[in-house]
């Protein structure tokens, strides 16, 4: 059962990481080794993906990439609910987090393979095997702490850093063996890098304790066998619909894209109204969820901009940007390290920062800062577009000072949202609010990947400018609505 009290992971000599649970760093590295497979896949796929055929790539307008990459991203997190599910119900969050590791390989060994359809079919694996890991080991994260204490923000930006170091290698690797030798070799490259999560995950299972060992509110009986039943029929249903779209001449590339987005949004909407309305949570619960409403559209529309970075502006590094450095050409794809690398830097700051200023510093407003630094990364933007007009290449600088101030704003949104998340979350819902977060990422993506059409038609300038003035706008309603959420949050900080 999920318990308000601290895991003690440690094992008996008390050795620790950092200074926390020494069942941290099977996590950490567990997760580094997935956002290794992730970000080093994706940051060459929608270069791939936009490729021309006669260099081995997919050859889609930019346009559409960049739709298909922010539908992929938010599949991936939109799958977090029923993985959230799977946990809570099933088989706990440990075996989760193993068994969607093993899927998620299996997924980059099948893109690796140089055939036809490899890459989505791929693509469906990852994006079923993250559903499975990604919020389930960010409850085990969760689990090693009391609800309330000060040093759990510090815990998970710790974890972040985890994220990021993988995330900063992954795309030099990646990247080089992507763009300068084969595709389909970068792609096997994060297969390796999952691989190593699996087995390092293995090893260390010692050190975790009890921590996601059972599931939280397990189906027993003949509630377990109706619950498969609903979970197969609902499959059957899915695999039937994609049939006959195949027969009516209706499954194409922007179609599954536009009914994946609809899906996410209603998906979204569907499962707020269970929770709200659910009797079984209590009067504080429930306003604690209300408070968290207003924190999921702030980090929903933080994401719509965020991960453009991997599709928009990674487009704009291939072709906008003077990328030689000593007569060697560096991969467009290599900027995607910027970021992270920059949150490596500033994870422990940002620890150290949440620890000293303790609740002076209400989640809303943390929310706010984010949401402004977010937009003023693509008022920046809009300079650099404005200074590429007319076929001009700028200095990749730009892109580095654009991912700074991104990188600001996610060390103020990101790991204080995953630790609002397991604050805040009613106990029947514990792995699934994990899910529910990441839904946010879902949201924001999948809207962002329909927004991101708009830069093939608009002028750049005008639509970077557009788009960073109105995240500033939301900061500026974030702050003024803080008061109202923070006693939404009922005693939760």
């Amino acid at each position: 059962m999920t318990s308000d009290a601290p895991v003690d992971a440690r094992p008996p000599g008390g050795k620790t990481f950092f200074g926390h649970p020494r069942a941290l760093s099977t996590l950490f590295l567990t997760e580094m080794w997935e956002r290794f497979s992730f970000y080093g896949m994706r940051a060459i796929l929608v270069l791939y993906l936009t490729a021309e055929v006669a260099d081995d790539g997919l050859g889609l307008n930019g346009s559409t990439a960049n739709a298909v990459y922010g539908t992929y991203n938010a599949m991936v997190y939109l799958m977090a609910l029923p993985g959230g599910w799977v946990a809570d119900r099933l088989i706990g969050a440990r075996r989760s987090v193993l068994w969607g590791g093993v899927v998620i390989a299996a997924g980059h060994y099948v893109m690796a393979v140089p055939v036809d359809g490899s890459v989505f079919a791929g693509m469906g694996l990852i994006v079923l095997g993250t559903g499975l890991l990604k919020p389930n080991i960010s409850t085990m994260v969760g689990d090693l702490y009391d609800r309330d204490s000060p040093r759990r923000d510090a815990g998970f930006s710790i974890f972040y850093m985890g994220i990021n170091l993988g995330a900063f290698i992954a795309p030099l690797i990646t990247g080089f063996l992507g763009e300068k030798i084969n595709w389909h070799l970068g792609f096997g490259a994060a297969a390796v890098g999952m691989t190593f999560g699996v087995l390092q995950y293995v090893l260390g299972r010692r050190n975790l304790g009890e921590a996601g060992a059972r599931p939280a509110d397990p189906l027993l009986g003949a509630d377990r066998r109706r619950a498969l039943t609903r979970v197969g029929l609902a499959v059957l249903a899915i695999l039937l619909a994609l049939a006959v779209l195949a027969l009516a001449g209706l499954f194409t590339v922007n179609s599954v894209v536009n009914l994946l987005t609809i899906v996410t949004v209603l998906v979204t909407i569907g499962y707020f109204t269970r929770i709200l309305t659910d009797r079984e949570i209590s009067g504080t619960e429930r306003s604690r969820m209300k408070a968290y409403l207003w924190l999921f559209v702030f980090a929903a529309a933080f994401w719509l901009i965020y991960d453009q970075a991997g599709s928009v502006l990674n487009i704009f590094a291939a072709d906008r940007t003077d990328r030689d450095v000593l007569g060697f050409t560096f991969p467009a794809s290599w900027l995607q390290s910027v970021n992270p690398i920059l949150i490596i830097i500033g994870a422990p700051l940002a620890a150290l920062l949440w620890v000293r200023v303790g609740h002076r510093v209400s989640t809303p407003a943390k929310f706010a800062v984010g949401l402004v630094l977010n937009g003023l990364s693509f008022v920046l933007m809009a300079a650099a577009a404005q200074a590429a007009v007319g076929g001009d290449r700028v200095s990749p600088w730009w892109l580095v000072a654009v991912y700074a101030i991104q990188v600001a704003g996610e060390l103020s949104l990101s790991p204080v949202g995953l630790s609002a998340t397991t604050r805040l979350a009613p106990l029947k819902y514990a792995s699934q609010m994990m899910g529910l977060w990441f839904l946010a990422t879902a949201v924001g993506d999948a809207i962002g990947g329909q927004v991101a059409r708009l830069a093939e038609t608009w002028p750049e300038p005008t639509y970077f400018l557009t788009f960073g003035l109105a995240s500033v706008a939301l900061g500026v309603g974030a702050v003024m609505f803080s008061r109202h959420i923070s006693r939404l949050m009922a005693g939760i900080h």
